[in-house]
């Protein structure tokens, strides 16, 4: 079996939050080639999103292996040193960990990992968002492996009919539950249409017994306990042959849909669709960005990978999300495109709270009228 991984981590922004460093992403190339050849990796590339530099790897050790997520966390800290060196800003940022310790999970990398045997042809895509959180992908992913208005798979693939397993995760609580779909889609929809909690983070095949995709699911606030970034999140989907196609998977990208992020983290925003070279989130740290880069996996190694936004046919979603950008950057502080104060506890809000508790009055009651 071969092991698909993605780790990614912001460790410093060219310039503010917008781009990784050439340098950066040179000494990431440099550890992937080494690792490579010493056979800690099957194959490995780098690629980002607004400041978030990833590191896409096969090997065979399987998901959350040590050596794999020690390696990862080593070419964290030594693009931490060049951001360091070059003054970039949020140098290290994600890294929210001295040391090393078994595996990444609460350290503030963010991954996704998929475990799989390789089929004849095994197309997967890699998605890459910046300036948003993990529940980003709730809507695309319900679209992509549950309505039949957008994957027509579902009605008349026979190996797709029966339908897909989401495993849900409750990122409060630290729980998870299976929902077995379409019998108990409207069940699901009720949780995931609350993306700041609930967060798909994988989807099984009922047919194949196989697993079509995996997410990140780290949120750095509940990590670090304030707001230290956005999660940014990454994802592994795997096409074709009984799982969506291509087209299927991408086509929940052409509307452009909000979610939770943008400037500093606590703002509605819609998702821009974009090639590789516009993946800079700049107005307002936004839109929040999202790349897509399709690989073909064979014997381990990379075959790709291909910008699959690099299209004209996204270009009307790109037009909307500038639309509904204006229209909702003219709310200001206001909801809907403020975030609501519960997701507002690691910014100002519960320093304001203690701050102005004394000030508080009882609302005055209503008069009783005398008696005639």
């Amino acid at each position: 079996m071969v092991t698909l991984s993605i780790i990614k981590a912001d460790t410093g922004g060219f310039v503010g939050h917008s781009a990784v460093h050439p340098d950066m992403v040179s000494a990431a190339k440099e550890a992937l080639s080494a690792a490579v050849t010493d056979r800690l990796l099957v194959d490995g590339a780098t690629a980002c999103c607004g400041d978030d530099l990833s590191l896409i790897m096969t090997h065979e050790h399987g998901p959350d292996a040590e050596a794999v997520h020690s390696f990862a966390w080593d070419v964290f800290r030594q693009t931490t040193r060049i951001a360091q060196q070059l003054g970039l800003y949020g140098a290290g940022q994600d890294l929210l960990s001295d040391a090393f310790s078994g595996n990444l999970r609460g350290m503030g990398p963010g991954y996704a990992e998929l475990e799989f045997t390789e089929r004849p042809s095994e197309p997967v895509v890699c998605f890459l968002a910046d300036k948003t959180e993990p529940g980003a992908w709730n809507l695309p992913l319900y679209k992509a492996f549950a309505d039949p208005f957008n994957t027509a798979g579902l009605v008349i693939d026979s190996k797709m009919h029966a339908g897909f397993r989401f495993e849900v995760y409750d990122l409060y609580e630290e729980k998870r539950i299976w929902f077995d779909c379409p019998r108990e889609l409207y069940e699901m929809l009720m949780f995931i249409g609350a993306p700041a909690r609930y967060v798909i983070h994988s989807v099984e095949s009922k047919t194949l017994h196989e697993q079509a995709v995996a997410t990140s699911t780290q949120r750095l606030s509940l990590i670090a306990g304030k707001y230290v970034g956005k999660d940014d999140p990454v994802m592994i989907v795997r096409c074709q042959s009984g799982l969506p196609a291509l087209g299927e998977v991408l086509e929940p990208f052409a509307f452009a849909y909000t979610a939770g992020g943008c400037m500093r983290g606590s703002h509605h925003a819609p998702m821009m669709p974009v090639s590789v070279r516009d993946a800079h989130p700049a107005r307002f740290d936004g839109p929040p960005r999202v790349v897509a880069l399709g690989f073909q996996v064979h014997d381990g190694m990379l075959i790709g990978p291909r910008d699959l936004f690099d299209d004209p046919s996204f270009d009307r979603a790109r037009a909307q999300t500038n639309e509904v950008m204006d229209y909702l950057r003219r709310h200001g502080p206001f909801e809907p495109h403020r975030l609501p104060l519960e997701d507002l506890e690691y910014t100002t809000m519960a320093e304001l709270e203690e701050r102005l508790a004394e000030r508080w009055q009882p609302m005055p009651q209503a008069a009783v009228p005398a008696p005639r």
